[in-house]
């Protein structure tokens, strides 16, 4: 499948950039997060968008409003089960498919930031 594909190709580089995987496609109810992470001291939320070319959309497009609110969610509440203290971050890796089969990875760091409803 070509978005688990992805999926162990962006693990596979975080490990590379000294990432510790906690998990991996992590549900909370019908939410999921791909990859969740530490950076050091951080809990880095990873998304991962792949496409096997860009003529439609761009990867990082995908990321929606819809998206974001659900994995804010999901990653509240695996800091409330896991007990966490500690600075959280959302990234997004895409991963595009060109033409000659060759892979194209942007980690995107503090691709948005969670709002804090009052």
């Amino acid at each position: 499948d070509f978005g688990r594909h992805c999926e162990f190709m962006a693990r596979t580089y975080l490990e590379q950039q000294g990432y510790l995987i906690l998990e991996t496609n992590w549900r909370s109810g019908h939410k999921e997060i791909d990859i969740i992470a530490k950076d050091k001291e951080t809990l880095v939320i990873v998304e991962v968008k792949a496409r096997k070319n860009e003529n439609f959309a761009n990867a990082e497009d995908a990321v929606g409003e819809k998206k974001i609110r659900n994995l804010i969610k999901a990653a509240h509440n695996y800091i409330l089960i896991k007990e966490l203290n500690c600075e959280t971050r959302f990234d997004v890796i895409t991963l595009i498919l060109d033409n000659n089969g060759e892979y194209e990875l942007n980690h995107i760091k503090d691709a948005f930031l969670p709002v804090i409803n009052v």
